[in-house]
């Protein structure tokens, strides 16, 4: 029974759901009946299904990632974000962002340009099920690794293709040839080898529809420039950019009937040459830059339509007359002709705001060479939609009178830097601006109210720096609520930083250093949260450390040096990149966690303060690294070796001990400037230089060092400047060092070196680009190294013409390279060395023989010492020619002769010392010579003016007393002529008269 009634049950359910069933297939059938002409509804909805389901699956098979995008996606108009993130199951994919459906709900277009999409698109994918797609954007995402195969050839509707900076690779424009020819846009990056002239030639035959191609760092090297007039005449938008083109482009393209749009930029070696054709009525924007326009006349682009609404020529080495036709075109939006340094001519002082002023809105001609002794800045007013206007860089004179016109309603982005203004006028209006840019345009006086005031709401930019603007900073200044950048630097600004500054929590760079503030740091700057850069350095800023930095999050980089702070230091922030505490009076120990193994810092100056206790353990990332003029003990950090990216390393004028790490090799390969000098160091130094490094400065100087050169310092052919002066090295001459081919300093001072300084004549050369050479205080013998101080080839230039100002320019000139040199008597510390000192001291040693007789050739040295040595022979006469000499020391030799005329004619001699010598003779006279009191005792046969003893030859007298004296000793040869006879007659009539009494007395009686 219950069986049967189980089954009585179940037949009664599968009836009566049959029923319920035809009465829904029935109410359906009835309700779209009318609608079912295209595909049906339920087919429609299945296929619609499908495709979201595929739309998954593609992104389901990538990654979301932020840096996939950024690289090219930091433009206002390709803002990226994750499209993707909308994608849900269960939901109408036809809402979904990027996706694109026509109205019977296929998809048809998918944009996904700027995704943060990251991965492989294999020729699986169901990317490829679309096949109603008619555009495909994926454009600024990384999908490196896939390849542009066949499967693009199903997509037989697809119309525009955009794949730019995607990172696809395969032989691109041959597959796209052929299994894609009815494209209309094609945007494409290629980085490959695979595109050569036949391969383009066949491309822009069989895509006969393409109205616009846009090629973005494609290799074209192998295309010919006139392959591309092979393109489609429907062609209206053509962009060739950085695709290495090469040769001459071909003017033909300017007369395709439908182009609008024509952009050839960063192809250096491509080059557009003579003028542009007429009757160029579709044409609405160009943009040339970085190509070769050098034999292009300028004024043709008047031959331009009146249509043209954008032109931009950046860094085409354009030359001749600037084209001011250019403003009277009545649709031109966008002007920008910059950085054409040999494009110039004076700008027209009358209204340029004929016919264009209605439609211009960026206006840039930075970087030009205009002419102009004044400019009345007034004249651009009439530009009320100008958005952009810069004029930076364009050697312009522009004066700005009080009682002018100056409102720019509109006008976002100002940049005059770079020109000359000198004053401000005092009132201008600016309702949108958001950056003003006036630095470097010696301005002065007191800084308007209108600048503090600006627009609150809109400027985000203040530059002023490098100028000599002086007085106080306006609290007015603290209600520009959207200020992000305030850049006061290099100016005579004083008074106090106000407090309120704290009240702009915008603010992300505060530079307020080079000028005249005083007082306290504001603690209110703690309120703005994304500040990244301040700096307040080279002020007169008294203040203990800004312990609230160590609380902000976003702080890169914290500048306080030159200033009056004082105490202890915190920890600096964990995101600090570069930290500038030098030339304080800050004291103490750093804080145990100053510094981490994870630390992001790059730059660490801590110099001339008062710390004490171990030196900074750097971090590993570290460049730059000065703990110089401390108080810094122990030994060298291990963890510097660790530092492979080390630039800068100074620990000098501190008390470190110890040896010196032979794991420095490990950094050394990266290292522009080592200086370990005055310290404590002991022991040889090791074979830390590492083959092909770039050092440019090594200073070892006044430290205990011993034993003999390291040979490895052979490989710093980069070399400039190398002092190991003040230690106890002892070794021959260090001739190896000859590698060194730029060297320009070269002090071994005070060691015990020993032998003859000779060479292994392996350069003809050898130190042609010494400037300092500095052997003094050693155990040097044999005979003066003529070959080094005669192959100089910069101490034989008189008048130097370079440019360069120090002999070291490399990073933070201004900072390094001191050295010790006797000149002039004196031990002086020559902080910076300047290019025009040249200066030989081979003193106190053992050297013997002559002066060369060729010194004289050395016409640049500023000073000489060759004193305290066994050297003999004259001094040379060609002395005399060292016109720019300022000091001289030969004494304490064994020099003999006459002291040469010349020397007393050196008008830029200040300090002689030629004591203690076997000079004879009388000294020559002269306004120089007759100031030097001491320069010549202890040379016995020496006389005259300033000696006490005076001279007796005919050279010691005045004209007049010579005069007389020639007469005196002219009488005196007068009576010593004159008795000579008549001793001579007197003797033989004394003789006569014996000689008769003798015989008278012997005559016999």
């Amino acid at each position: 029974m219950r069986a049967s009634n189980c089954l009585s049950q179940v037949l009664q359910a599968i009836i009566l759901s049959m029923f319920l069933s035809q009465c829904f297939i029935a109410s359906r059938a009835f309700s779209v009946a009318p609608l079912i002409k295209p595909p049906p509804p339920s087919r429609n909805s299945s296929r619609s299904s499908s495709e979201c389901d595929a739309l998954l699956q593609f992104s389901n098979s990538l990654t979301v990632t932020w840096d996939a995008s950024y690289v090219y996606c930091d433009y206002p108009t390709n803002t990226s974000y994750p499209k993707t993130a909308s994608w849900k199951k269960g939901t109408d994919c036809c809402s979904w962002d990027g996706v694109i459906c026509d109205t019977m709900k296929h998809v048809i277009g998918l944009d996904l340009m700027c995704s943060w999409l990251q991965g492989v698109i294999h020729s699986n994918s169901t990317l490829f099920s679309l096949s109603n797609l008619r555009q495909l954007n994926l454009a600024r995402n990384n999908f490196s690794g896939s390849r542009i195969s066949s499967r693009f050839g199903i997509l037989t509707r697809l119309a525009h293709l955009n794949l730019t900076y995607s990172g696809f690779s395969g032989r691109s424009m041959k597959m796209i040839s052929r299994h894609l020819p009815k494209l209309i846009s094609l945007g494409l990056t290629d980085t490959s080898n695979d595109i050569d002239d036949h391969t383009f030639r066949l491309f822009a035959n069989n895509l006969t529809q393409l109205r616009e191609l846009s090629l973005y760092f494609t290799n074209m090297s192998r295309v010919s420039p006139l392959s591309f007039t092979n393109l489609s005449s429907t062609m209206m938008h053509l962009t060739i950019y950085n695709c290495v083109m090469k040769g001459v482009f071909p003017f033909h393209i300017f007369h395709f009937p439908n182009l609008r749009s024509l952009s050839l930029s960063y192809n250096d070696n491509f080059e557009l040459m003579g003028t542009f054709p007429h009757n160029l009525t579709q044409l609405r924007e160009l943009f040339l830059s970085h190509i070769n326009m050098t034999r292009v006349s300028p004024m043709s682009f008047a031959n331009l339509s009146s249509t043209l609404t954008q032109l931009t020529i950046t860094e085409c080495d354009l030359r001749g007359v600037f084209p001011f036709d250019l403003f009277h075109l009545p649709n031109l939006r966008r002007l920008t002709i910059s950085k054409n340094n040999r494009l110039g001519s004076t700008l027209p002082h009358t209204d340029w705001t004929l016919g264009s002023s209605d439609h211009l809105t960026h206006l840039d001609l930075s970087l030009n060479h205009f002419f102009n002794t004044s400019l009345n800045f007034g004249m651009f007013a009439g530009y009320k939609n100008l958005q952009y206007f810069s004029l930076s860089n364009s050697h312009l004179n522009i004066s700005m009178p009080s009682d002018g016109n100056y409102s720019f309603p509109r006008l976002r982005v100002l940049d005059l830097s770079y020109c000359y203004l000198t004053k401000l006028p005092d009132s201008m209006s600016f309702d949108e601006l958001s950056i003003l840019d006036l630095s470097y345009t010696g301005l002065s006086g007191h800084i308007p109210e209108w600048i503090w005031r600006g627009p609150r709401e809109t400027l985000t930019t203040l530059n002023l720096q490098s100028n000599n603007l002086s007085g106080e900073i306006s609290s007015s200044l603290c209600q520009m609520s959207s200020l992000e950048d305030l850049l006061l630097n290099s100016n005579k600004v004083d008074g106090t930083i106000p407090g309120c500054l704290g009240n702009i929590t915008h603010l992300v760079q505060l530079d307020l250093s080079y000028n005249q503030l005083h007082g306290t740091l504001p603690r209110s700057l703690s309120s703005c949260s994304w500040l990244s850069s301040l700096s307040v350095a080279y002020n007169r800023i008294y203040d203990i450390f800004p312990h609230w930095v160590n609380a902000s999050y976003d702080l890169t980089s914290l500048s306080l040096e030159s200033n009056k702070f004082y105490g202890v230091i915190g920890a600096p922030p964990l995101r600090i990149e570069e930290l500038f505490l030098g030339e304080n009076h800050f004291s103490g120990q750093l804080p145990a966690n100053f510094t981490s193994v994870n630390s992001i810092m790059e730059r660490m100056d801590i110099s001339k303060n008062m710390f004490e206790g171990p030196p900074p353990i750097p971090p590993p990332i570290v460049t730059y690294y000065d703990i110089s003029h401390n108080k810094f003990v122990g030994n060298i950090p291990r963890q510097l070796c660790n530092a492979t990216r080390l630039e800068i390393m100074d620990v000098s004028f501190n008390k470190l001990s110890g040896t010196i790490p032979p794991c420095l090799i490990n950094v050394t390969a990266t290292m522009y400037l080592l200086n370990l000098q005055a310290n404590h160091f002991v022991g040889q130094i090791p074979d830390i230089f590492a083959p092909q490094n770039r050092l440019f400065v090594i200073q070892l100087s006044q430290n205990h060092l011993s034993g003999k050169l390291p040979r490895t310092l052979s490989h710093c052919d980069q070399l400039i400047f190398l002092d190991l002066s003040r230690n106890g090295l002892d070794d021959s001459f260090p001739s190896w060092l000859e590698t060194c081919q730029m060297l320009q300093v070269l002090s071994l001072k005070s060691n015990k070196l020993h032998g003859p300084v000779i060479g292994p004549n392996t350069t003809n050369n050898p130190f042609h680009e010494l400037h300092i050479f500095d052997l003094s205080e050693n155990i040097f013998s044999g005979p003066l190294p003529h070959n080094y101080i005669m192959s100089s080839r910069a101490m034989k230039i008189q008048e130097s013409h370079s440019s360069q100002l120090y002999i070291y320019q490399g990073p933070y000139a201004d900072k390094f390279v001191s050295i010790t040199m006797d000149i002039k008597g004196s031990n002086i510390k020559m902080e910076k060395l300047l290019t025009l000192l040249f200066s030989i001291d081979l003193s106190s040693n053992l050297f013997k023989g002559e002066i060369p007789s060729d010194i004289g050739d050395l016409k640049g040295l500023k000073a000489l010492n060759f004193s305290h040595n066994n050297l003999s022979g004259s001094i040379p006469p060609s002395m005399g020619n060292l016109a720019n000499l300022e000091s001289l020391d030969l004494s304490s030799n064994k020099l003999n002769g006459k002291i040469p005329e010349g020397l007393a004619k050196l008008a830029q001699l200040s300090w002689l010392n030629l004591s203690n010598n076997q000079l004879v003779g009388q000294i020559p006279r002269s306004t120089q010579f007759d100031t030097f009191n001491h320069s010549f005792d202890g040379n016995p046969d020496l006389c005259g003016h300033p000696l006490p003893s005076q001279c007796v030859n005919i050279n010691a007298h005045p004209p007049s007393t010579i005069s007389h004296g020639v007469e005196e000793a002219e009488s005196h040869r007068w009576i010593e002529w004159r008795a000579t006879p008549i001793g001579c007659a007197c003797g033989l009539m004394f003789g006569i008269w014996a000689g008769c009494i003798m015989v008278e007395k012997r005559r016999p009686r």
